[in-house]
């Protein structure tokens, strides 16, 4: 791929170093609002599918890229400093980290199965972990691992959903417990909407492939009703007596797709661009394809921010990523560096002993062009 570069073991810290800035968060995250998340799928020529999202947040999250090994032990966190959950994971897993925890917040695992960690803020209610056993409690960060590590399919994880608790556990970085929701994809093309909602998890099967933030997953789909008409294809011309007024441009089937970055808004955005795309073979094309879809919700700083946003760090996406299901390849790139890198997950011993992990470092300077000699 032009501008891609595969990761190996070895030179996975070498080769990513360059994808992301660290910024100092002045506030705490409490007062943070992230909620312009946006994930997709799209579908390719070979029966596939390339998955992608953005994450948004006003302070660093000192992410960085993460391989699980097979066979790999997960103790999930409880409350009170004690542990939740324990279990060894069956399957590898490649993704993106945050606040330095051992949890992906969005990735793929060798199977197929990929998905992300989004906020759900002012709908998400956890568990109570004083009525919960604490052998099947998860911490809601948690919970994205435990699928990637332990099944092979949505399939799979909606029959297991019943055997865990979400609890309310304060991430101790944050300061919070974070509103979240979940989505996943697997090599079939099916997708699910996990939200804990109330102190239990609601489940929905997600045609569409597409979801952003709050509110809940019905009431995105209640509201694409009141878009039936949006189509790729142009408008026709409309006469009246004797004058034909024709569209000004191309998109006018389009024409009132809402713009804005509120996540009601990005979920119809997303949705048109997954509808509407030529489909491509997995691999390069599909990668490309995507990431030109993702572009569309980048945020840069002073987007969106708070009437009395005072000093406070401005939410912006600090990085994006994209995952080949069928190359088993997941990709990422960031505000700082915005060159789409590769992490092929077959690069590495899926046997290993320990995680390989590479934090990601600025590379505010783009490269400078190289033109042959006449």
């Amino acid at each position: 791929m032009n501008n891609s570069k595969r990761i190996s073991n070895k030179s996975l810290q070498r080769t990513i170093r360059n994808i992301i800035a660290s910024t100092v968060a002045s506030v705490t995250i409490a007062s943070q609002s992230a909620q312009a998340c946006t994930s997709f799928l799209i579908r390719t020529t070979d029966n596939s599918a390339v998955y992608a999202r953005t994450m948004e947040f006003g302070f660093d999250m000192e992410s960085s890229a993460l391989v699980i090994p097979r066979n790999y032990k997960l103790t999930a966190t409880g409350t009170g400093g004690k542990p939740g959950m324990s279990w060894t994971g069956q399957y590898a897993a490649v993704g993106m980290n945050a606040m330095g925890a051992a949890a992906l917040v969005d990735g793929m695992n060798e199977k197929g199965l990929v998905g992300g960690i989004l906020y759900f803020p002012g709908f998400a209610g956890y568990a109570d972990p004083a009525k919960s056993d604490p052998a099947k409690s998860l911490a809601p960060w948690e919970v994205l691992t435990w699928a990637l590590t332990s099944f092979a399919t949505v399939a799979e994880v909606k029959a297991a959903l019943t055997d865990i608790s979400v609890v309310n556990v304060v991430e101790e970085k944050m300061g919070i417990v974070p509103p979240v929701h979940y989505t996943l994809h697997d090599a079939t093309g099916d997708s699910l909407v996990i939200e804990p909602v109330d102190g239990k998890l609601k489940v929905y099967d997600n045609p569409l492939g597409v979801m952003t933030n709050s509110p809940s997953f019905d009431w995105h789909m209640t509201n694409l009703r009141n878009y039936l008409k949006l189509s790729p294809v142009n408008a026709t011309p409309l006469k009246i007596g004797s004058e034909t007024f024709a569209p000004l441009g191309q998109g006018s089937g389009m024409l009132g797709i809402p713009g804005d970055p509120t996540p009601p808004s990005r979920f119809l955005r997303a949705l048109g661009y997954t509808l509407s795309i030529e489909k491509k073979p997995s691999g390069p094309e599909s990668v490309r394809l995507a990431e030109h879809i993702i572009n569309n919700f980048d945020i840069p700083k002073g987007w969106v921010r708070d009437k009395n946003q005072g000093s406070e760090p401005l939410e912006y996406t600090q990085w994006s990523t994209v995952a080949d299901i069928a190359s088993k390849v997941y990709y990422v790139k960031s505000y700082s560096d915005p060159v789409l890198r590769g992490i092929d997950l077959k690069s590495f011993d899926l046997d290993a002993n320990g995680l390989v992990s590479a934090p990601l470092t600025p590379a505010m300077t783009p490269p400078a062009l190289a033109f042959p000699k006449p």
